[in-house]
């Protein structure tokens, strides 16, 4: 009997020891894991969380819920350009479009589209957004706060340099880069480029999409309101156009159709916020002394740019500075 409750006492102790030590095991292996856990999981979240973001750049343009005033503004889904695959123009945006410039006899906008699109490719492969790729865009305006600046190798430094209209870069390249991927021009607003520029022509009128035809074969139109050029040197291949639906979509939503329609300067901005992931502004607003002119000019006080009659000058430079407070973009106001 005595060795029978031995024996029994022996395995029991046995028992007990087997449940010890496999508690204790699974204690320790718990306590690796968590360790583990928290010591990865944090890289690992928040690896995550940047593949759902649509860059690779410490904040992204087009990143909601970062200010319900800019979403309430930025539709990514209107397209900049205008291309063989979107080139019907709504009733709506056509009428408003259609009243910018008067045209005595305007040829039908979808003729003219087809027309144009059989001698530029009307492609766009700019709005391909990667989440490894941080784009970036520099948007260089026409002020003379740019003189003595020294921006000129910042803003060669993106990848991509939006100019417009007579801007030149040769004389004053230390201030204002050398640099040009694309320059925004309308028909009366053209100058020589450089090769491998994009020329985006911002038309106002059919006529303009006409001219575009006109000044890579025939060269019959020298005169729309002002003379025009009747040739241009650029390559059909590097020939975008502006969509007058795109050039609606500021004035409604980012205007709220104040002026008649947006400057050259605010287009580019809005259209470098749709194609980049981080935008830098130079050239834009007055000098320190409150002087608007043009960087080129040599009167300061002349004021030129500022009285065309058909912007709305304050209320864009409140969208400007309500971007910038927002972080979407960043203002660089040299002198």
């Amino acid at each position: 009997m005595v060795a029978l409750r031995n024996r029994n006492l022996k395995l029991f102790t046995v028992a007990l020891a087997f449940f010890a030590i496999t508690i204790t095991s699974f204690l320790l292996s718990y306590t690796q894991n968590s360790m583990l856990y928290f010591r990865f999981s944090g890289p690992f979240m928040r690896f995550m969380a940047s593949m759902r973001r649509p860059c690779n750049c410490e904040t992204c343009i087009s990143e909601a819920e970062i200010s319900l005033w800019f979403d309430e503004r930025f539709n990514y889904t209107i397209p900049p350009l205008l291309t063989k695959e979107n080139s019907v123009i709504s009733e709506s945006a056509y009428k408003w479009w259609s009243h910018l410039q008067s045209e005595r006899k305007a040829m039908d906008v979808n003729k003219a589209i087809e027309e144009m699109f059989k001698v530029i490719p009307g492609d766009n492969n700019l709005l391909v957004q990667n989440p490894y790729r941080c784009r970036t865009c520099a948007v260089v305006g026409n002020s003379g706060n740019l003189k003595d600046s020294q921006y000129g190798r910042d803003i060669d430094g993106h990848d991509f340099v939006l100019r417009m209209n007579h801007a030149p870069t040769a004389k004053f390249e230390k201030d204002v880069g050398n640099r040009t991927t694309h320059h925004f021009i309308y028909p009366e607003s053209f100058r020589d480029l450089r090769e491998n520029v994009s020329m985006v022509l911002i038309p106002f009128k059919v006529m303009d999409l006409q001219w575009v035809v006109s000044a890579l074969t025939t060269g019959t139109i020298n005169h729309t309101y002002a003379p025009v050029p009747r040739k241009i040197k650029v390559s059909k291949d590097e020939i975008l156009v502006y969509h007058p639906e795109f050039m609606k979509y500021i004035y409604d939503n980012w205007l709220h159709r104040h002026g008649r329609y947006p400057s050259t300067g605010l287009l580019s901005v809005i259209f470098a916020l749709h194609i980049c992931d981080k935008v830098d502004l130079y050239g834009f607003g007055a000098d320190s002394k409150g002087n608007w002119h043009h960087y080129w000019e040599n009167n300061p006080s002349s004021g030129a740019f500022r009285q065309t009659g058909v912007h709305d000058g304050d209320f864009e430079a409140e969208i400007i500075g309500n971007l910038t407070s927002i972080k979407k973009i960043e203002v660089y106001k040299g002198r």
